[in-house]
């Protein structure tokens, strides 16, 4: 019989149709910067589950797969990333007391044994918006938001925080987060005679919000939460974001992507990338930080992640978890940027 170590199993949970095997590449990558470190004594193992989560697919098939892979031995599950969805594992997580990392926008998925990633965030995107179009002198909104619990987020944090700035929403309309067609809502937005558009939600409906602006010729400024990452995944949807500011999570400054970047440039080209690649860290660090290789074992590891520097946000952001604690990024993760030639710039 061989005296080999078994590998720790990872299950991940994907909630979405995978186009390409990118967040698996940069999350071994982050898992092998850690066994690397000579400080775990085996490899690991990925479980992956790809299935159709919400808002396109279903509760059932997220539950399904995530019993998978409870089942199949996972002792920690990366996944799920959209916030309906993970608001839907953290009860099963907490249920097989099986430590899981969403990589979310929305802090209200965190749980006892939900982790959370903060691809975006649903509470601090906003306020940031907010103080662009004070900059900018845009002191009377249109909103368009998604009609989900990720839109409906979006738009009560953007309240409290444009009230706080004295700026005006003059008029706001819910879309369906798979709209095809916003012609119509954006005629009835435009005759509030706005100084900007604010798009919040998911991200699917930004493209029919784009395609309905250029039919109109309606050329109004538009500010965006992180769903116009959806850019680095559709190429053909930049030119429809010509021009428009939003969110991101990856910063030009960045020093850790830019060493990311030295070994591989496809994993550090953009915010899934490099959240990835900083799981795998915090999943790794905490194996090895693991004083029992069980599920409540990892979950104290990952509460003893201190202070480990991220490819995300503006260089100096960090990430880490505690008891009570588990937002992973800490500092200025949220990045300003703007479509522009098909490119992404960073404002």
């Amino acid at each position: 019989m061989s005296s080999a170590a078994l590998p720790v199993r990872i299950g991940v949970l994907y909630d979405f149709p995978q186009g390409d095997d990118l967040f698996e590449h940069a999350l071994r990558l982050g898992l092998d910067t850690v066994v690397r470190s000579d400080r775990v004594d085996r490899g690991f193992e990925l479980l992956h589950r790809e299935v159709r989560g919400l808002p396109a697919g279903s509760e059932h098939a997220v539950v399904t797969g995530f019993h998978e892979l409870a089942d199949d031995g996972a002792v920690v599950v990366v996944g799920p990333s959209i916030s309906d969805n993970a608001l839907v594992a953290a009860p099963l997580a907490d249920a097989h007391r099986l430590p899981t990392v969403n990589y979310s926008g929305g802090e209200r998925t965190r749980s006892a044994w939900m982790f959370h990633y903060q691809v975006g965030s649903l509470e601090e995107e906003p306020p940031l918006l907010v103080r662009r179009m004070t900059d900018r002198g845009l002191g009377r909104a249109a909103v368009v938001y998604d009609r989900s619990p990720v839109g409906r987020g979006y738009l009560d944090a953007f309240e409290a925080a444009r009230v706080r700035a004295g700026l005006e929403v003059v008029a706001s309309v819910a879309v369906p987060p798979l709209v095809e067609d916003a012609e119509p809502l954006l005629h009835t937005l435009r005759a509030a005679e706005p100084d900007v558009l604010v798009y919040l939600g998911l991200g699917v409906a930004s493209r029919a919000v784009a395609l309905a602006r250029g039919r109109l010729g309606w050329d109004v400024p538009v500010l965006a939460n992180s769903a116009l990452m959806f850019g680095y995944a559709r190429p053909d949807w930049r030119d429809g974001y010509a021009g428009w500011e939003y969110v991101d999570t990856v910063a030009d400054d960045n020093r850790v992507r830019a060493a990311l970047r030295e070994r591989s440039a496809r994993a550090a080209g953009g915010p899934i990338g490099c959240a990835a690649y900083d799981i795998g860290r915090l999943v790794g660090e905490a194996v090895a930080r693991a004083d029992h290789l069980t599920r409540t074992g990892v979950a104290e590891g990952l509460r003893r992640v201190k202070g480990l520097p991220a490819a995300s946000g503006h260089d100096g952001t960090t990430m880490g978890f505690g008891v009570y604690d588990h937002g992973a990024l800490k500092g200025p993760f949220l990045v300003l940027r703007a479509w522009r030639d098909g490119r992404t710039v960073q404002v």
